[in-house]
């Protein structure tokens, strides 16, 4: 398998098409061995248009939908990183690639073991990794610049949206299956938040979130 070919097609025919235009972002997209990250039973299908599966119930987000997040929290140099599901490790790596600082959570403790060791395999050193349930909160004393939050949820917990710093991010999969919506949050004050909605998907819940009650009247 000719691997940086088939990471130049990942890149410029599954990522790019799908307005991610931000050529820093593609360039972190080419650099950081996806095929590394990924279950070796899969290794051949590292960069094709599929959310390959991790075990535990647990899938790993489409290429073009890594390099869409990236593109819209847009993590700076200076920022604390949250990272809830912490998954293969290969979006922590693209996180810890570009913030100060990322803390990654993952309830499976087999997860965040095996990202840890693939992180220092690849000289990346600024990730404090975490096992434990994050589905209504974590470390609930910090504040964070950009939280990330890779299961889906009925609707993101306020805990998290209040962690963020002012002009802080919050990347959130909200509502039921079929439909869901990708939604960005942004700090703009601390009771003011600018909600955007990047793109509607379905993807799997985030374990132990609690639904919405509904009332029949």
């Amino acid at each position: 398998m000719d691997l940086e070919r088939a990471r130049f097609n990942m890149v410029e025919q599954q990522i790019r098409p799908w307005d991610v235009l931000d050529q820093s972002i593609l360039d972190l997209m080419m650099e950081t061995p996806r095929e590394m990250f990924v279950p070796e039973a899969y290794k051949s299908m590292a960069f094709s248009d599929i959310e390959i599966p991790l075990g535990e119930g647990e899938k790993m987000f489409f290429p073009k939908v890594e390099g869409r997040i990236l593109q819209a929290i847009n993590v700076q140099s200076t920022d604390s990183v949250l990272e809830i599901g912490t998954g293969s490790g290969f979006f922590t790596a693209l996180l810890a690639k570009q913030a100060r600082e990322v803390t990654s959570v993952d309830i499976h403790a087999k997860f965040t073991q095996a990202a840890h060791s693939k992180l220092t395999q690849q000289n990346i050193h600024n990730v404090e990794m975490a096992t434990g349930d994050a589905s209504q909160g974590w470390n609930p004393n910090h504040a964070y610049d950009v939280i990330v939050i890779s299961g889906s949820v009925d609707r993101c917990p306020e805990s998290y949206r209040q962690q963020l710093n002012i002009g802080g991010r919050l990347f959130v999969i909200e509502g039921e299956a079929p439909t869901m919506q990708a939604n960005l949050y942004t700090k703009k004050s601390e009771q003011q938040f600018l909600k955007e909605t990047l793109f509607e998907t379905e993807h799997e819940r985030l374990v132990n979130a609690q639904l919405e009650e509904t009332f029949v009247l």
